[in-house]
């Protein structure tokens, strides 16, 4: 890259799931994450409503598997009803959280990724990977406005606009 070039700045959204979240492993996690010298902008412990993982995952829905996906997100599988969502920001951020997390197949994965290390794939083939990070910059837009409104971010990703809804003001995605 040319000195003064314009760098590739990116977010991408990171889940740990609530597999990774039963299993202790969030201070791993994102120890892990750390080495990616990327900036956490965002982060929440949240519920995952059926809503919110059906559209999560929507692209996926016709799949014989997407019930269980539903289910493993929202923590049902696990007992663990809430995953961490965080956004990552900066310099190739997506490449550089997806080689980290690894292949989505655990088995496939690298086994010094993330997934490599604390993925798993059960008996009835669901993967566990206890992690999700975005594959792409539409994608990472997508799932952040999914997760996230604009004043739990703290730099402007995207355009936003205020509106006022039964007199209260909001900002909201444009």
């Amino acid at each position: 890259m040319a000195v003064g070039a314009p760098k590739n700045i990116q977010q991408t959204l990171v889940l740990i799931k609530p597999d990774g979240l039963k299993k202790s492993l969030t201070g791993n996690i994102l120890t892990r994450l750390s080495e990616t010298k990327l900036e956490i902008v965002a982060a929440r412990i949240t519920r995952v409503s059926r809503e919110l993982a059906v559209e999560h995952y929507k692209f996926l829905q016709d799949k014989p598997f997407f019930e269980d996906l539903v289910k493993y997100l929202q923590g049902e599988l696990h007992d663990r009803r809430k995953a961490m969502a965080m956004v990552y920001w900066g310099e190739e951020a997506i490449a550089r959280v997806r080689k980290l997390a690894g292949a989505t197949n655990p088995e496939e994965a690298d086994p010094t990724s993330i997934r490599g290390s604390y993925g798993r794939i059960t008996t009835l083939g669901l993967y566990e990977n206890v992690i999700h990070a975005s594959t792409n910059p539409e994608e990472a837009e997508r799932e952040i406005k999914l997760w996230f409104s604009p004043d739990d971010i703290i730099v402007d990703l995207y355009p936003t606009k205020t509106i006022t809804l039964n007199h209260t003001t909001s900002r909201v995605w444009a």
